[in-house]
């Protein structure tokens, strides 16, 4: 490793004459000795000619173990890095960059962001991990852990950190939980499609008679219904950022096509001649991009697209209290204040899709297709308690296999009988 000790108190060549090295201006002036000429670090000044020599000698120990990291490039504020270097680097869809900057301003900075990078200590993690779990659900805790881990994984590979202190083994993440979906009861969902506004009465069809997700419902257009094969083309969803609406593609940036039962068919076509549909432009991709135009199935009465908090709760808030899934509002209550589970958000509808599915034997992959899972695998995750006579299956298969050799081998002729 390239490097050399300077001594900043007096000149490196000898006066010509005197055969000294004469004085230098900064002679009894702040520490003497400085280790320069390693590229890429900055210099770094020492009292002693011993501490200097020993730093640079560590240093070129540690650099061939590729473990040598500039001790001030970790010296940042954690805040400072992360608003820096970290976040300009995440890409991804706006709404997840999004997520990770509510996790980093939320949970994150507010507890570490004032300690140098270099100085989020081990201790330091395992005491804000307990207070963390103390706050917020276990799922949502290992998301915001998770950022963190990736945070330091960014700053070990910038060279600020010799190691990630979330890999520690004394650093025990919340365990996970495995919370599974639940679904409504059929009457359930029929009294919400009656009990809702006649006008949205069709976003609950779209969601349990087809799967849509919230914004997906919202984005859906005439031009992608198509009634002669009995299909939906799931091509865009309406979301919002800070209040602001825009198109973007659904989730994970695919498209797909579902299945469009009769029913749903039916009540597609009395909404469109009942709400006929809009034009509306909006921004494509995220708020502030160039914009787009859409005939939307779905819009507000006055021909604008739907934005999901206003429908949360003037819409659907109120139809599950009617309906009594969720308690009426307490009196003097603000229109948004109401005692309402997630669990009972519109995406229930979704997961009432997939139970009735699959209760009525649709195979895993088709029914992944249709929701737009990326592997038949997470639909197994999500809702293999939904498919009907888990086991059984198998139980009879090995029951027809060893079931007549079994009865067969304690008959009065085998081996062990005691006639043998």
């Amino acid at each position: 490793m390239a490097g050399y000790v300077e001594d900043r108190w007096v000149k490196k060549k000898k006066d010509p004459v005197t055969g000294k090295r004469e004085r230098t201006e900064r002679y009894g002036k702040g520490k003497r000795y400085r280790v320069a000429g390693i590229p890429g670090v900055r210099d770094r000044s020492f009292e002693t000619l011993e501490d200097a020599k020993g730093w640079l000698r560590r240093s070129s120990t540690d650099e061939e173990r590729g473990e040598f990291v500039d001790p001030r490039d970790g010296s940042i504020l954690l805040e400072d890095y992360i608003e820096k270097y970290w976040l300009p680097g995440q890409g991804g869809a706006v709404k997840t960059r999004a997520g990770l900057d509510q996790k980093v301003r939320l949970h994150i900075i507010p507890h570490l962001g004032k300690l140098p990078l270099k100085s989020v200590a081990v201790s330091e993690i395992r005491a804000y991990i307990i207070a963390l779990s103390n706050s917020i659900s276990p799922a949502y805790a290992r998301g915001v852990l998770t950022t963190l881990s990736s945070i330091f994984e960014t700053a070990v590979d910038d060279k600020r950190l010799v190691r990630n202190p979330m890999r520690s083994q004394s650093v025990r993440w919340p365990k996970a939980v495995d919370v599974r979906r639940n679904a409504w009861a059929l009457e359930t969902a029929l009294r919400m499609r009656d009990e809702i506004s006649d006008r949205y009465r069709i976003t609950v069809v779209l969601g349990v008679g087809c799967g849509l997700r919230q914004g997906e419902s919202f984005g859906v257009s005439p031009e992608d219904i198509d009634y002669e094969r009995g299909v939906l083309h799931v091509r865009k969803q309406v979301q919002a950022i800070k209040g602001r609406l825009y198109f973007t593609l659904p989730k994970g940036g695919k498209t797909r096509t579902v299945d469009m039962p009769e029913s749903v068919a039916s009540e597609l076509k009395a909404h469109s001649e009942k709400y006929p549909a809009s034009d509306v432009v909006l921004p494509w991709g995220e708020p502030g991009k160039p914009e787009k135009k859409f005939s939307l199935l779905l819009t507000t009465s006055r021909g604008n697209a739907i934005a999901v908090n206003t429908y949360n709760t003037y819409m659907w808030k109120p139809a599950l209290a009617r309906v009594g899934v969720i308690p009426p509002q307490l009196e003097g209550a603000k229109p948004w204040q109401w005692e309402a589970a997630h669990r009972d958000g519109f995406h229930v509808l979704r997961h009432t899709y997939a139970s009735v599915v699959l209760e009525a034997g649709e195979s895993v992959v088709t029914l992944a297709r249709w929701l737009g899972h990326s592997s038949p695998t997470i639909t197994l995750d999500h809702y293999a308690h939904f498919m009907p006579e888990a086991g059984g299956k198998g139980r009879r298969a090995i029951d027809g296999l060893l079931g007549g050799r079994g009865s067969e081998a304690s008959g009065p002729n085998s081996p062990d009988s005691p006639q043998g």
